[in-house]
């Protein structure tokens, strides 16, 4: 009922698999031959198309699974993925050890009554939940805990770069004015929490967060890193060395005016420069320093999409270690090198533990810090072995 150029047609339009497809480890040689089977009555003049996959005849029809790797950078070398992997949590966990230890000796010598140890707390804060972030996972494929994971690094590591901020510009209204904002306590936490929350949303509207190399953060999209992070990060990176600047020159002035003189107002403005310059001045140079590759690394993505394993170690490594330098800067100062002695952390848990009803504490407000602890933890502690 057709001719043969009619049916021959009507073969290559039909389309069912006869037999099951075999998978060969050699992709290349996979080929599609159709057959055409023999029509045995008028009833079978359509014809049937079989489609059979079969490999060259050097080959063994062995089926094996295909190994599929997560490493999506490195031309998927698992190795060096995972070097940089461990580097992250390695240094992640330190920075939570340090940020750990900050909290702990300001809650134990009730550091926080004084307001630049508490902007100092808040640093940390921000940079334990910014290592909590950081050291989670592995390397992800595109998924909700990746998304998740993204959103972390980037709400938190913006908060931590504005508390910095903050302590800048008490530091300078301190040092400069000689006025006190700790009546804005309130708006530092406006600004360092709501603005990260408002910036960490944009990528969702463009489903940007995904992976970016070994975690999660914005996919490769350099507008947008440097839009959102980068470009920002280096403006006020430098506002904070200029800031620091005039501070320091200003300060220098004023005690080259001081010398020889003898005034119970200068001293304690003397004071008040000792606690508040000497403990906050070299936090924002922690960040800056730690800043560097993470900036040189994203360029280089920018500008060649194949990484640089190096580049991406110094980026692993420093990217978590303000937490730890934090730390480090912390401990070296005088005050808090007094109290590190068993004899004082034993006497401040013992403050902590037992309270006298009858002991009425004063909080000087002209006195420093060390002053008010060491006259409250003595006094407890006499009233304990009383």
């Amino acid at each position: 009922m057709f001719g043969p150029d009619v049916t021959k047609r009507k073969y290559k339009r039909s389309g069912f698999v006869n037999n099951p497809v075999t998978v060969n480890k050699n992709m290349a040689n996979v080929t599609g031959v159709y057959n055409l089977s023999a029509r045995s009555s008028p009833h079978e003049e359509n014809g049937t198309l079989f489609t059979t996959l079969f490999t060259s005849a050097d080959e063994t029809n062995t089926t094996e699974p295909i190994e599929m790797t997560k490493c999506a950078i490195f031309n998927g070398d698992e190795y060096k993925c995972e070097v940089i992997v461990h580097i992250r949590r390695a240094f992640s966990c330190i920075s939570l050890i340090g940020c750990v230890f900050v909290i702990g000796i300001i809650w134990l010598f009730r550091k926080y009554v004084v307001f630049s140890q508490r902007l100092i707390l808040y640093l940390s804060i921000s940079a334990i939940l910014y290592c909590i972030f950081f050291i989670m996972g592995n390397i992800y494929e595109e998924g909700s805990f990746c998304t998740f994971q993204a959103w972390g690094v980037t709400i938190f590591n913006w908060s931590v770069l504005l508390w910095v901020c903050c302590i800048t510009f008490n530091l300078h209204m301190n040092a400069v004015w000689m006025k006190s904002t700790e009546k804005f306590e309130w708006a530092y936490h406006v600004v360092s929490w709501c603005i990260p929350l408002l910036v960490s949303f944009l990528p969702f509207f463009n489903n940007l967060y995904g992976p970016a190399g070994s975690w999660c953060w914005i996919k490769n999209d350099w507008a947008w890193r440097f839009g959102l992070w980068y470009c920002p990060l280096i403006v006020i990176l430098l506002l904070l060395i200029l800031v620091y600047s005039c501070t320091f020159a200003v300060i220098n002035r004023r005690v080259k005016t001081w010398e020889g003189l003898y005034d119970p107002d200068v001293e304690r403005k003397k004071q008040v420069l000792k606690e508040d310059v000497k403990p906050l001045r070299a936090y924002p140079f922690v960040y800056l320093a730690c800043s560097i590759f993470p900036l040189i690394n994203r360029i280089q993505n920018a500008v060649n999409p194949d990484p640089v394993f190096g580049l991406m170690v110094l980026h692993a490594l420093t990217s978590p270690l303000p937490g730890a330098l934090n730390a480090v800067v912390f401990a070296l100062d005088k005050d808090t090198r007094s109290k590190l002695s068993w004899s004082q952390i034993k006497m401040a848990f013992q403050a902590r533990r037992v309270r006298s009803p009858g002991l009425i504490q004063e909080y000087p407000a002209e006195s420093s810090l060390s002053d008010y602890q060491s006259t409250t933890i003595q006094s407890q502690h006499s009233s304990i072995m009383a």
